[in-house]
């Protein structure tokens, strides 16, 4: 049975993506809401039948006291029908209605709506740029990926659990008094009205402070995340101080934003306290003084008295459910300012992969100043044959790192082109073009999974014995065989902790060689690939990396310049400008900025002053 309601929606079905959510609360919500459309009004009527069943029991209790003031036997004889099936009803057929309420709203909406709003969220956000990623905390993108759906299904919970039954029974409510005496509606509709000021007061004031607090739960996940992303640095400097007053200063805005939302919840409590003891004595007093003037029946008094305790009972549990409503939609409000943020670098209406037939690269008028004034590239031109292999160097700041993304297409450029095989990277599909291009990256961080997950990142389908051949070309299956993780995982299925902090550099360095000989792309970036390996190590691999290069078109950044003189051509990028083009013997000769870094090398490294 659960099993049945559990599979009513599948959470990971597909739909069709949109670039541009919604930027406002309700449409982004109903966004999600379409597999769930049939299940809601479903909802939402049996909200309205279980609280129609609930006042009329009440009802009835009423009735059942009025019709005992006669003979018991006549009493017995004319209705025993009645209560026979009233008892069949009460004790069968309302726990199954209540039963059918509860799984569609427990078992199908509830857990369903949460996991498909997460899925289709870092959906969303795995589509958003690199440079998208630079701009916020890891942490509080997660956070948010995390809370907001949570919240979102709690709305939705509130909207079937708490609101249509409150307003369904509150009209109830109002029938069975006017059916009763017309005139203990007074009483009631008074209350109603403060009650509805109270409500309107509350939610006003918890909605902004409900995303104030929510905001501010993010920013200090953010920054304990970037504090335990970074321990090493935060050890290594000592600054265990530092980092706790970082904290502290987050810890403490965040107290301070929940006290000011505690304040607006105790202040309600009082206040309904006060309303609802009114309403018990408006109502049951209104409901006695007309019993005692020969205008109600006990009966009648006894079901205002158990409709007002009802009411009591229900009104704080209803304020509770209608502040937690609006709280939760201050938290999917918060979220929104990262998941629906629009998708801004795209792939071009009807899109093709990219056809690779040589792996030529051309550039022409490339610029990118990353929206500002200056930095990055300006005015660029390069064509990078097939199977040619190209150094790059310069000093911090040229443009170096530039070029890659932008090859990439990490970012979109400002102004000109690059073609690949005489097909502009903007107008290709992304996934085809990064399949096409293999990259190892200075930075060397791995994903926090096992040895084999991460060489099979570069190439999924690869045989064990390709990735075990690719980690002994890199010099790592050696090492690799000896690892051992905390949990008892051995070699290949070791987990590398995150960021593979468990390996040292040159290790992660292997890896990350390995994964990009496994993937064996046609076009190889080298972002200084063998910084963090010792003079042993890289001495045994480089024939591995010329191996690598062997009919691949390469674009080598290097500090050491001594690993890109065999290269067959050395660009030297100078604020954003090629300034020198030429293999290496040539630019030396030239005498120019490549001789001058080449001059003041220490043990083949440019100088700190010189690049970074």
């Amino acid at each position: 049975m659960f099993r049945f309601f559990e599979n009513l929606v599948d959470p990971y079905a597909d739909y069709v993506e949109t670039n541009q959510p919604p930027t406002r609360i309700w449409p982004f919500l109903w966004s999600f809401a379409e597999p769930f459309r049939p299940l809601f009004y479903l909802a939402g009527f049996m909200s309205i039948v279980v609280a129609a069943i609930e006042v009329g029991l009440i009802y009835y209790m009423g009735r059942i006291i009025d019709l005992m003031e006669g003979d018991p036997a006549r009493v017995w004889a004319e209705h025993g029908t009645e209560f026979i099936l009233m008892a069949l009803f009460i004790v069968f057929l309302r726990p199954a209605i209540q039963a059918l309420d509860v799984l569609l709203l427990n078992n199908a909406i509830l857990p369903n709506f949460g996991m498909l709003m997460r899925w289709r969220a870092h959906r969303h956000v795995l589509r958003q740029s690199v440079g998208w990623f630079e701009n916020d905390f890891a942490g509080r993108i997660a956070n948010r990926i995390m809370q907001a759906p949570s919240a979102g299904g709690e709305v939705i919970f509130q909207i079937f659990d708490a609101i249509s039954f409150s307003l369904a029974y509150f009209i109830g409510a109002a029938i069975l008094l006017s059916i009763s005496d017309p005139r203990l509606l007074l009483p009631l509709l008074a209350w109603f009205v403060l009650y509805g000021w109270l409500v309107h007061w509350t939610v006003t004031r918890v909605g902004p402070a409900s995303e104030a607090a929510s905001n501010a739960r993010s920013r200090l996940t953010g920054r304990l995340v970037d504090a335990y992303t970074n321990i090493h640095s935060v050890k290594m400097f000592a600054h265990h101080e530092k980092e706790l007053d970082y904290a502290k200063e987050a810890i403490e805005a965040a107290r301070q934003t929940f006290q000011k939302e505690m304040r607006i919840f105790t202040m309600m409590d009082f206040t309904l306290v006060m309303l609802n003891g009114l309403l018990i004595v408006g109502v049951v007093g209104w409901a006695f003084l007309l019993w005692m003037q020969g205008s109600a029946s006990v009966g009648v008094v006894a079901a205002a008295t158990a409709l007002t305790l009802r009411l009591n009972a229900m009104t704080g549990w209803i304020m509770w459910a209608l502040t937690s409503f609006f709280r939760e939609l201050g938290v999917v409000s918060e979220g929104m300012q990262t998941i629906a943020q629009p998708i801004r670098l795209t792939d071009a209406d009807a899109a093709e992969p990219l056809k690779l037939t040589k792996g030529e690269i051309s550039i022409k008028g490339l610029t990118h100043h990353y929206g500002r004034q200056s930095g990055g590239l300006e005015n660029v031109d390069l064509t990078i044959r097939r199977g040619e292999k190209v150094g790059l160097v310069g000093r911090s700041g040229a443009g170096k790192s530039t070029l890659v993304k932008l090859l990439l297409r990490f970012y979109d450029v400002e102004g000109g082109s690059i073609c690949i095989d005489g097909q502009d990277i903007s107008k290709v599909r992304q996934d085809s073009l990064r399949l096409a291009i293999g990259m190892v990256q200075q930075d060397s961080s791995l994903l926090h999974r096992s040895v084999r997950d991460n060489l099979l990142y570069g190439r999924p389908d690869a045989t064990e014995e390709q990735m075990i051949a690719a980690a002994r070309q890199a010099q790592a299956h050696a090492f690799i065989l000896d690892l051992e993780d905390p949990q008892g995982r051995r070699g290949y299925d070791a987990h590398v902790g995150e960021r593979g902090v468990k390996l040292s550099g040159g290790q992660r360095q292997r890896v990350t060689l390995a994964r990009v000989i496994l993937k064996d792309a046609p076009i190889l970036l080298l972002d200084e690939a063998t910084s963090a390996l010792d003079s042993e190590v890289e001495a045994a691999i480089q024939d591995t990396l010329y191996g690598m290069m062997e009919g691949k078109t390469v674009i080598a950044i290097a500090h050491r310049l001594s690993t890109i003189a065999q290269m067959d051509r050395i660009l030297v990028l100078d604020q954003g400008r090629i300034v020198e083009d030429g293999p290496h013997d040539a630019l030396l000769a030239r005498g120019g900025l490549y001789a001058d870094f080449w001059a003041r090398q220490s043990g083949g490294f440019l100088t700190i002053e010189e690049d970074a």
